[in-house]
């Protein structure tokens, strides 16, 4: 029994930075994603459009697609603590400025678009130095362990911001959301400030940025399973994120759906997410990382945007969702362990930047197809065609039978994507160091 709490003090000890690092963190993306989706009720309230909704999230990913490569070898050459805590100060900014234009009645749709937009900013940047953070502060024999910790937080997120978000909002509106937001942020950026120590990664910092990044196509160029994996994932993101888009649309003017089970449905992906971080972290490490991204995708992207496709209760959503998102943890831990065990720790920021631009640069291209097609093609299409037995059979009728549409059609799309990309992959060896 001593040996056994003597090797928990000293795991503990060696993973202090990180606990502080993780939860403090954890807390904050918590806040913000409350923000967000409280956002999202207040636009859908206004315009009543999947596309407008959507675009919020297209403003925070645009800058993060097309400025990461640069960001990533930026933050090679700069601390990484002092990074992050310059890129957090300038997100929270945003998110005061939505807060004082809202109390003099003064928000408007366009205003959250380009705070979004700014935020987005800060995160292209804050994003690879948290990674590369991280990667100094964790000893390598914890990597798996520790990336079922952050898919947990993870999962928690899912599971709570939707429910905190539609309660706080319902109960004092923006007001207390932002509140609540802001107090997060002051959590971890005094832990961040003075509690935790990230050891300096070694890096030329005389060089330019544009050589810099360079570096980082030079390394996925000269990877072929890295780059094979991240544009894999490019494809499952693509739909993933029309799903998101679509999602909304799809729930909110169901008869049996509404902002609460709309809180509900969007929670039960957290919920997955935390029992698939659980099994992360007793399974056993697996044969071939590789095959397991490849099947846990495959698995995720038809079965869940099937199942609600073609059901009309909100259980069977929320079913859907748990056998989509369940998965989600085990592919991401071992995408993890690939990636920090093959690539070199001061090659990381400019590496997970080049990997940012080619893997997210389809979230907001999928965003603003799922929420154009919502709107602007299956909305009509069974407006006009949803009277034939098949179609009302399938997919229902009214306002929503078109996302409902929108939701087969992703899931044709997500096993094609997965069968493609899967032949692929098979064609590489990932030995693990």
């Amino acid at each position: 029994m001593k040996k056994n709490e003597k090797i928990k003090n000293n795991e503990l000890c060696e993973l202090r930075d990180f606990l502080i690092l993780w939860s403090t963190q954890s807390v904050s993306q918590l806040g913000s994603s409350i923000t967000a989706f409280a956002l999202t009720l207040w636009l859908y309230e206004k315009t009543g459009s999947s596309l407008s909704t959507a675009a919020l999230t297209i403003c925070s990913y645009a800058p993060y697609v097309l400025m990461s490569i640069f960001a990533g070898a930026l933050t090679d050459r700069l601390d990484k603590r002092k990074t992050m805590l310059g890129c957090d100060l300038f997100a929270v900014i945003c998110t005061i400025m939505v807060l004082v234009l809202f109390r003099t009645n003064g928000l408007a749709v366009w205003h959250l678009y380009l705070l979004n937009g700014i935020s987005g900013l800060m995160n292209t940047v804050q994003q690879p130095a948290s990674e590369v953070a991280m990667t100094l502060i964790i000893p390598q024999k914890y990597y798996q362990k520790t990336s079922g910790l952050r898919s947990l937080s993870r999962s928690l997120i899912s599971i709570l911001n939707p429910l905190l978000a539609t309660a706080l909002y319902s109960l004092a509106g923006l007001n207390l959301v932002i509140g609540v937001d802001i107090g997060s942020f002051v959590v971890a950026f005094v832990a961040l400030l003075f509690f935790i120590r990230i050891p300096e990664n070694r890096c030329e910092k005389r060089e330019k940025v544009l050589t810099l990044a360079k570096e980082g196509f030079v390394f996925l160029k000269e990877n072929p399973l890295i780059m094979t994996l991240i544009l894999f994932m490019s494809g499952v993101n693509l739909v993933a994120s029309a799903f998101d888009a679509v999602l909304p649309g799809y729930v909110l003017p169901n008869p049996k759906g509404g902002s609460t089970v709309l809180g509900i449905v969007t929670s039960c992906a957290g919920i997955a997410m935390i029992m698939g971080s659980l099994l992360v972290s007793v399974l056993p490490k697996p044969k071939n990382r590789v095959s397991v991204i490849y099947w846990t995708m495959l698995v995720s992207l038809s079965v869940e945007n099937f199942m609600l496709a073609f059901s009309r209760e909100p259980i069977l959503w929320c079913m859907g969702q748990i056998v989509g998102w369940i998965l989600v943890p085990i592919m991401s831990a071992n995408l993890d362990v690939i990636l920090r065990t093959t690539i070199p720790v001061h090659l990381q920021g400019r590496v997970y930047a080049c990997r940012n631009t080619f893997q997210f640069f389809t979230i907001p291209i999928g965003l603003f197809l799922g929420g154009f097609m919502v709107d602007e093609v299956c909305e009509p299409f069974m407006v006009t065609y949803g009277n034939l037995f098949i179609l009302e059979k399938f997919f229902g009728v009214g306002k929503g039978s078109g996302a409902a549409l929108m939701m087969f059609i992703l899931g044709v799309s997500g096993s094609l994507i997965c069968i493609i990309m899967g032949k692929k992959l098979k064609q590489y060896q990932y030995e693990e160091k």
